[in-house]
């Protein structure tokens, strides 16, 4: 038998969580087309995976990368960590349906760059990917910050009935289109008016197309257990699948707050629909002026559009320096985003440990200086939580990376290694893999992936991009699952 791709020799952890074995993979085109002992097969390109494991290319949930697919299509950031798919538009904020044509309001300006041609419709968007392919799959939900910002004419008010009957049209047409759910972020200006009501009008027709709606809830910090009272609400009443995404417990008042929120999470989960997604890191990042600066005990200046030579800075360290108070260092840096150490490390473990928590980076592709998440999210999981901390096993911490996120979001035939499945693979050593990136120096590529491939294709040899572009966009191909 013949291959176009033989992986030799590897110990396979297929996604499923099952334990780990050793078996030669073969790859025809796209498709996995057989495992096992593979003797007699050959093929024009063979990988020797000797001492290494051998497992589904990693899906990131949660990514800001909507603009960064097209801007810089290679998005090493994701393939020299493992990721072969992610998933857009989260946050609420999308890059597609975009009409707006004013100057856009944070945190939508930290995705999509004002020079940039905007997409009125989401077709739009994803003709320009199937154009211009980059090197991973991806996948958007649909922002209902991003439909405010199109038709609410006060974003300081909820919507009125004209403007929430056009918004709804507008999910309506862009799920059409590919979208693959809905997400909120009550918690942003943008969307902050909106009632439980208008998220749960938006959030029926996201049930009408069978998908999910995912939100970064209106509250991390003291009003979080008010927040994911909110979260339920709306998928109860809208009859609808609910994401928490990248969860959390914020600001020092909260530290360990994690024992209610996952045991409320624990009982919704019986009830309803409910899944969750969180970063393995005590800081957050997004934009400056979050008011998240009252609840961190340290904040990073990631970027500043009028003081670009700061990134990187810490932000008590600016304000002394200018001899401010830090709300009025601030109002000085804007526009600008930060990094927010703000979580405490038990409650990172206790989540992450939570057996229906899936990994994400909630990686933001801009600035000079980013969150180290960008780069380092899920080799962090592997080699710091796995191999050092014995959180959980790495069968365990490649399910949560890949069949979970595939079952959660309708992913179909990816997030497995089995036959018929598509061929996105990464290769890693389980002895050595581990984050480059810091805080300090944030934008290195990880230790110990070997290779990475996306639809049978190398993107990532080792130590480079290969310039490969085979990604895909993804539509809802299965119906998503409860965890």
């Amino acid at each position: 038998m013949r291959a176009d791709l033989l992986i030799r020799g590897g110990r396979l952890i297929d996604g499923t969580g099952s334990a780990a074995f050793r078996a030669d993979l073969a790859v025809v085109d796209d498709r996995i087309v057989a495992m096992g002992a593979l003797h007699d097969w050959q093929a024009g390109n063979v990988f020797d995976a000797t001492g290494l494991a051998v497992a589904p290319g990693f899906i990131d949930p949660h990514v800001h990368h909507d603009e960064a697919l097209l801007t810089d299509p290679l998005l090493a950031c994701m393939t020299s960590q493992g990721v072969t798919s992610v998933i857009n538009g989260n946050c609420g904020f999308s890059i597609a349906p975009l009409k707006y044509r004013g100057v856009l309001p944070a945190p939508l300006d930290l995705i999509v760059e004002e020079q940039r041609p905007r997409f009125e419709q989401y077709k739009d968007y994803r003709a320009a990917l199937e154009k211009d392919p980059p090197s991973v799959n991806s996948a958007c939900l649909i922002g209902h910050g991003t439909l405010r910002i199109n038709e609410v004419q006060d974003l300081r008010r909820p919507a009125d009935a004209r403007e929430l009957k056009a918004m709804r049209a507008a999910l309506d047409q862009a799920l059409s289109e590919g979208g693959i759910g809905l997400s909120t972020g009550a918690f942003y200006p943008p969307a902050r008016a909106a009632t439980t009501a208008e998220l749960t009008a938006m959030a029926t027709v996201a049930s009408a197309h069978g998908k999910l709606y995912t939100t970064h809830m209106r509250d991390e910090g003291d009003a979080v257990i008010e927040a994911l009272h909110e979260t339920f609400q709306v998928g109860r009443d809208a009859c609808c699948g609910v994401q928490v995404s990248h969860h959390k417990c914020a600001g020092l008042e909260n530290h360990g707050r994690s024992t209610e929120t996952l045991a409320l999470i624990d009982a919704a989960m019986k009830q309803q629909s409910v899944g969750l997604d969180t970063t393995p890191w005590i800081a957050s990042a997004t934009m400056l002026n979050s008011g998240r600066h009252k609840q961190a005990t340290r904040v990073i200046v990631s970027e500043s559009v009028p003081h670009p030579e700061l990134a990187g800075q810490d932000l008590t360290d600016i304000a002394k320096q200018w001899g401010v108070s830090l709300d009025e260092a601030i109002a000085r840096l804007i526009p600008a985003a930060g990094i927010f150490f703000i979580m405490d490390e038990a409650d990172v473990q206790r989540i992450l440990s939570f057996k229906h928590t899936i990994i994400c980076s909630d990686g933001i592709h801009k600035g000079s200086h980013p969150h180290p998440r960008v780069w380092g999210t899920f080799p962090r999981v592997l080699g710091h939580y796995v191999r050092e901390k014995n959180l959980f096993s790495i069968e365990e911490a490649v399910k949560r990376m890949t069949s979970m996120p595939a079952d959660r979001f309708g992913l179909g035939q990816r997030g497995r290694l089995a036959l018929d499945h598509f061929a996105d693979i990464t290769i890693f050593d389980p002895a050595t893999i581990a984050e480059r990136a810091t805080f300090d120096s944030p934008v290195q590529p990880a230790r110990g992936i070997a290779a990475v491939y996306v639809n049978g294709r190398l993107v990532w040899d080792g130590e480079k991009s290969t310039g490969a572009r085979p990604g895909r966009h993804l539509d809802q191909t299965a119906t998503p699952q409860a965890v």
